[in-house]
């Protein structure tokens, strides 16, 4: 993981859009904020919800934001990239 060093924002500045976010790169690289909070919605998950993120719905995953008390948007795009790696592995 390259949470909050230089070749991690090396890695997220290569992701940016127009806009300057990286979503991409989040997945990679994440802040040590991200990381905080990705790591306490995956706390509070249940067992099934971390065997099978591919079942979430949108509000499944804006409940888990919110009792964890984490930004929806981080914990959407952790939850749909962890997904997609699963599929393609």
């Amino acid at each position: 993981m390259f949470a909050d060093n230089e070749y991690g924002r090396q890695f997220r500045s290569m992701f940016r859009d127009n806009r300057g976010t990286s979503e991409l790169g989040m997945l990679g690289a994440p802040t040590a904020d991200e990381l905080e909070q990705i790591k306490k919605a995956v706390a509070i998950m249940t067992a099934k919800e971390k065997d099978r993120p591919e079942d979430l719905s949108d509000e499944q995953i804006k409940r888990i934001a919110d009792d964890a008390g984490v930004d929806g948007a981080i914990v959407a795009i952790f939850i749909n990239g962890f997904v997609l790696e699963r599929k393609a592995g």
